[in-house]
């Protein structure tokens, strides 16, 4: 913080205090917040009714309950006290930030990122134990798709994407973050919503998943993995595409050591992609940074020079998306370690025909 020039951080919902201090803000209308002083203790002003769910550990952290008939702003700014520079969680309510604004005049906000980015990108052993659960976990169900365990022709995706849901789930996950389900043309939609689209015979599938998965006691942390399945024999085009991409996939993974910048992870897969003739269809970066979020830093892009330490974790993904035809999309969760890249997903990679 103060080689940031940060005087106090407020941490509110988001991953910033959860990373901190173990415990998670409930999305709702009462405020939560950490106060963490560069110069002092930090102090974690909480609803009373919520209080109960704090497991406090008064090295870390005092604890403020605020009752129904106080002002939780009026509590957060005489902690702050005379304090100047103020790190906000990024993702704290516009409406509890307006109203810090109006109770500290005078006051300078940056995103808290700016101080905790670049530690909570780094992740420890423990924290990368976590995200090899988590992805060990994941790639059983992609296990059981590409081996036609999980039915597909005659289904909906939402069908679908609810199976993979509750299989994430049976497999140890507390939380699913997403299913994607894109057959056929839908398929060509990186984030395609699963609908009500009957999956047929001969047809590309995408199938993007992920959830959280508590290791104990600890915060949970991501899983995120894509593979792509064809419902019978594959369309010629499709099965030249899919191995171009299984190709860039493999490099880029590969590519990704200690000290090679971000963006030059981004551009080993996309010049190999681009040399191959579909460069138009590969339409956003190549990964991103996971950990308590599905999506975080480092990210792993055009114009980001920051380059790989020890324990930066992140996706993956390339793709290739043809409009109104199909797409593919294989994505793995990547750190990186001083013996080269670790993959967390270890399914199979190939193109599997799944006749079920």
């Amino acid at each position: 913080m103060r080689e940031a020039g940060v005087d106090v951080l407020l941490l509110s919902l988001g991953a910033d205090m959860p990373w901190l201090i173990g415990y998670e803000a409930m999305p709702l209308e009462r405020i939560t917040m950490l106060v963490l002083p560069a110069d002092d203790d930090a102090t974690l002003v909480v609803p009373a009714l919520e209080a109960p769910r704090v497991a406090h550990d008064a090295r870390l952290f005092s604890l403020r309950p605020w009752s129904e008939s106080e002002d939780p702003i009026a509590v957060i700014a005489d902690l702050v006290g005379s304090r100047v520079e103020m790190g906000i969680s990024d993702r704290t309510w516009a409406t509890s930030l307006l109203a810090l604004q109006h109770a500290l005049p005078g006051r300078r906000f940056r995103p808290a990122s700016a101080v905790t980015s670049a530690l909570r990108s780094v992740k420890d052993p423990g924290e990368i134990a976590a995200l090899r659960a988590a992805g060990a976990a994941a790639d059983r169900v992609a296990d059981a798709l590409l081996g036609g365990e999980i039915q597909l022709i005659g289904r909906r995706e939402a069908d679908v994407s609810e199976e993979i849901g509750r299989r994430l789930i049976a497999e140890g996950h507390n939380k699913v973050n997403f299913a994607i389900v894109g057959s056929g043309p839908n398929s060509a939609s990186p984030h395609h919503e699963p609908g009500e689209r009957v999956i047929g015979v001969g047809e590309p599938v995408v199938c993007d998943f992920g959830g959280t998965l508590r290791l104990g006691d600890t915060v949970g942390y991501c899983s995120d993995t894509t593979r792509t399945v064809v419902t019978g024999e594959p369309d010629p085009l499709f099965a030249e595409l899919y191995a171009v991409l299984e190709s860039a996939q493999e490099v880029a993974v590969e590519g990704a050591m200690i000290g090679t910048t971000c963006e030059a992870v981004d551009a080993l897969g996309r010049d190999l992609i681009s040399r191959a003739g579909f460069g138009d269809g590969f339409i956003h970066r190549i990964g991103h940074g996971i950990g308590i979020e599905e999506h975080e830093t480092p990210y792993l892009v055009a114009g980001n020079t920051t380059p790989l330490q020890p324990g930066h974790a992140f996706s993956v993904e390339p793709g290739i998306y043809l409009a109104g035809r199909f797409g593919a999309r294989i994505e793995d969760i990547v750190v990186a370690t001083e013996g080269g890249p670790l993959r967390c997903n270890v399914s199979d990679r190939g193109l599997h025909v799944v006749e079920a």
